[in-house]
């Protein structure tokens, strides 16, 4: 039997997986097939929707619906009252269940508060998300989007710090001191 923590008022469907050491606080729901991984922190008022995947280390901020169709990886960071989306063109009298579009968001990348996520998309590894940004296309491994449509405006290292890349391509995190490298518009850590 897992080792987890459910607040009262939460409500947890049958046949979900939930991992240990992950807590579910105040008013959230976590429906039928979804999958939450070890220690994740899922805040008040959460939903996590059917057949949902939530790798380990994720943290989801209060307010948050998490729909079908979304995959989160391990170390995600989704921010208070982030907006994903799973249909492209709703339509109150139109179901389009069956139209579900995929939203991916890669290991380590981080959602800021209010931002929103159009769905069909892949958050790259590590990328970072402004707050209230608005993403409408991929996003890149490493990059720093801001605004509506949100735009690329820099890199971010692993430890959430901004990248300045030298002549010779080459940046260290201050926090780390992790060096990374760019070479045609894509950045990778140096091992």
């Amino acid at each position: 039997m897992s080792d987890f923590f459910i607040h009262p008022t939460s409500i947890i469907d049958e046949n979900c997986f939930i991992g240990n050491g992950t807590k579910i606080w105040h008013f959230s729901h976590i429906m039928s097939g979804a999958r939450l991984g070890n220690n994740c922190n899922v805040g008040q008022n959460v939903v996590v929707g059917r057949n949902v995947e939530i790798g380990n280390n994720v943290r989801i901020q209060n307010n948050v619906s998490v729909y079908e169709g979304v995959v989160c990886e391990d170390d995600v960071f989704l921010g208070p009252s982030v907006v994903l989306t799973n249909v492209i063109n709703p339509r109150s009298a139109i179901s389009r269940k069956d139209q579900f579009k995929p939203t991916i968001i890669r290991k380590g990348a981080t959602i800021g508060a209010n931002a929103t996520i159009i769905c069909g998309n892949e958050i790259g590894a590590y990328a970072f998300i402004g707050a209230g940004a608005v993403v409408t296309k991929n996003i890149l491994p490493y990059a720093l989007v801001l605004g509506n449509p949100a735009k690329q405006v820099g890199w971010m290292s692993e430890f959430g710090h901004p990248l300045e890349f030298n002549d010779n391509k080459i940046a260290l995190c201050i926090e780390s001191g992790q060096e990374y490298h760019i070479n045609n518009n894509q950045v990778s850590r140096v091992k």
